[in-house]
């Protein structure tokens, strides 16, 4: 079985040192480099193709979103999983906007953080909101809040929301609701008129404001 490569990009030599005996200690991980900068990371995502970028905000020689950007448009994509002391919302806001797919507090146990490494791998959104210092909201185009819903949303809309709002690939989501990817894109199709959401961020917030994220009971009854 193939490992998940990982690169390590932070800007304290003791923190990558750290990082790189925790995930190596993993079966199904491997380190592939480190870099201690914004521009050492790029690079090094270019050069040695990880699968997962764990990133550290807060490096010289490239704003954070610059770098974000950069990587998730390489060739073979990269998932950037955000690792940060930052726990507020705004960093968040701007990271996951940026295409990062997970955002995760420094403060976080160790075994979070490899969970967090995995499920993006998967293609997962992984967002550790317990540590954040308020719900990190994201503002829709038009202002300050998400617009309402033109029309009320059928269970099986919602449902295909709350999976693409974790991260899960039309395919996917099609796997886990037995029906076809047209079926899929289609229903895309309507919840973009219903909801007016073109992001990510956006769609995690509108899935998190209305309880999809964590239960069954949240959805609609038809």
């Amino acid at each position: 079985m193939s490992k998940v490569k990982v690169l390590i990009a932070d800007d304290h030599s003791v923190v990558r040192a750290g990082l790189r005996m925790l995930i190596a200690s993993q079966p199904d991980m491997e380190v592939v480099g480190e870099a201690g900068d914004g521009a050492e990371a790029i690079a090094k995502a270019g050069s040695t193709h990880p699968d997962v970028v764990v990133l550290d905000l807060s490096m010289p020689k490239s704003r954070s979103t610059q770098t974000i950007e950069r990587i998730v448009r390489l060739e073979h994509r990269p998932r950037v999983l955000v690792l940060t002391m930052h726990d507020d919302p705004a960093y968040f806001r701007s990271a996951l906007e940026a295409g990062a797919s997970g955002y995760v507090v420094k403060s976080a146990a160790d075994l979070e953080l490899l969970t967090a490494i995995r499920a993006v791998y998967r293609y997962r959104t992984f967002i550790d909101l317990s540590r954040m210092k308020e719900v990190p909201f994201v503002a829709s185009p038009a202002g300050n809040a998400l617009t309402k819903p033109k029309k009320k949303l059928s269970r099986r809309e919602a449902e295909v929301l709350r999976l693409l709002a974790q991260g899960y690939t039309n395919q996917e989501t099609a796997e886990k609701l037995a029906v076809s990817v047209k079926t899929v894109e289609t229903y895309r199709k309507r919840l973009h008129e219903k909801l007016a959401l073109k992001t990510r961020a956006q769609l995690f917030r509108f899935a998190y404001e209305s309880g999809l994220l964590e239960s069954d009971a949240n959805l609609p009854d038809e």
